[in-house]
């Protein structure tokens, strides 16, 4: 069945999911290789994935673990945010890499309905079965073939800030999301905008009206909008880019304002905070931030950065949202054999056990131990997506068809850009987000 079918009966487990993914223990560091490894030397292994900068080179470690056990010389090439359009123009022109790590639920439907996948193996079936909760298996698998193997899961619900700028400011955690706009506008007045935004690519735009929506209107309605069985012209849609434009239109609560916000990518984002020059006290994104804080800018997460979970909007319950990378194999890669190998490492605590030490990660291993990941802030990170319960909710633009959710330029991502360039026409927004989205899901 379909991603379509099936995400009614995958969302109603994964909160359940989530909890074994990120409690379950076990010994990671002494799990064997993936069964049916075999020498690779000679071979070149090309995977291609959307991380730059310190996730990237966090990446590379897990690729020079397999290269170690296997003799395979890999290579990796950054597909930037256009996932579709790179991978589309690399088959055809003949260059495909092995494995490619798919960011959205809908993107890995569209290769797949392309006939550009391989089943995964009976192997990489077998170690999903045994490490991995059943929701992750669903969420990779399209009219009933097991396509994508997620690899790296994200908490999506965590605001980030600098501890020094809210001492100066005299400001805590805020409780709700009332609270974390008036703690915004007394860093304003203690000379720091309240938030760095990242609005030069989309889908940080499409996490921040998540989980305004998942809180403000409720999991049911989170889950029709997602399924698009309900608008977005829909009252809700309104209310939810009203209360998000309240926040975007404030140029004292968005350094730079909208328009220097649409010219700062995500790692801008984290630097504005966290770099050594700080413009903003604030930056909302995903667990992952914490490996740019540490890695990129020579921070220590749980003292000179720190998190609290997205709060709650108009008294509805904080929200707590979801997303990850699946690792697909393409059936047009030089080395789409060895590619299905490194998948079957991927599936092991010990590929996972990799990154988690180096950082800015979650696993939706089960059998990875919490004790891999490399401070406290990653494993309360953790904690806060279990304790979400039925709550949680996978990334809304992941599980959209590509042209809508998942295409840099287009669809929720370009119009939410010029929603954050100008926030006064909630209406004509949700408008034109419709007739995207209708147009998107009558191709899909």
């Amino acid at each position: 069945m379909t991603r379509r079918t099936r995400r009614h009966t995958a969302t109603a487990g994964v909160a359940g999911a989530l909890l074994l993914a990120l409690t379950a223990t076990a010994c990671g560091g002494d799990v064997p290789a993936a069964s049916g490894s075999q020498e690779l030397k000679g071979e070149t292994v090309t995977v291609a994935g959307v991380w730059t900068g310190v996730e990237q080179k966090n990446f590379k470690k897990v690729m020079d673990a397999f290269a170690e056990k296997t003799g395979a010389e890999m290579r990796f090439v950054s597909t930037g945010d256009n996932v579709s359009t790179v991978v589309g123009s690399k088959i055809q022109g003949g260059n495909a890499p092995d494995v490619v790590f798919v960011p959205q639920v809908g993107v890995l439907e569209q290769f797949a309905e392309k006939g550009w996948l391989k089943p995964l193996s009976k192997e990489v079936d077998d170690l999903a079965r045994e490490h991995f909760a059943p929701v992750w298996k669903e969420y990779g698998t399209v009219d009933d073939t097991f396509y994508g193997l997620y690899f790296k899961a994200s908490h999506k619900s965590t605001v980030w800030y600098s501890p020094e700028a809210f001492e100066q400011a005299g400001v805590t955690p805020p409780k709700d999301y009332d609270g974390m706009l008036k703690a915004g506008r007394t860093l304003s007045d203690s000379g720091l905008a309240a938030f760095s935004v990242a609005g030069e690519a989309g889908w940080p735009l499409t996490d921040w009206f998540e989980n305004v929506y998942l809180s403000q209107a409720g999991p049911e309605m989170y889950d029709k909008l997602a399924a698009h069985e309900i608008p977005w012209t829909d009252p809700s849609v309104v209310k939810a880019l009203t209360t998000l434009g309240e926040l975007f239109g404030d140029k004292e609560l968005v350094e730079g304002g909208g328009s220097g916000a649409l010219r700062t990518d995500f790692p801008e984002s984290v630097e504005k905070v966290f770099g050594d020059d700080p413009k903003a006290g604030m930056v909302y994104e995903g667990d992952f931030v914490a490996g740019l804080i540490s890695g990129q800018f020579g921070k220590k997460v749980g003292e000179d950065a720190k998190f609290f979970p997205f709060p709650a909007v108009d008294g509805g319950e904080p929200p707590v949202v979801g997303g990850g990378d699946a690792a697909v194999v393409l059936k047009d890669g030089e080395n789409a054999d060895a590619g299905m190998e490194f998948v079957e490492f991927l599936a092991t605590p010990e590929a996972a056990e990799v990154w988690a030490q180096a950082g800015g990660f979650l696993s939706p291993n089960e059998s990875l131990s919490l004790d891999a990941y490399q401070d406290e802030t990653t494993r309360e990170t953790a904690k806060s997506l279990v304790e979400a319960g039925d709550g949680v909710r996978f990334d809304m633009s992941d599980q959209a068809p590509a042209a809508f959710g998942g295409t840099q330029g287009a669809g929720e991502w370009k119009i939410l850009q010029d929603f954050l360039r100008d926030p006064s026409d909630p209406e004509a927004t949700a408008e034109k987000l419709e007739a995207a989205a209708a147009k998107a899901w009558k191709k899909s």
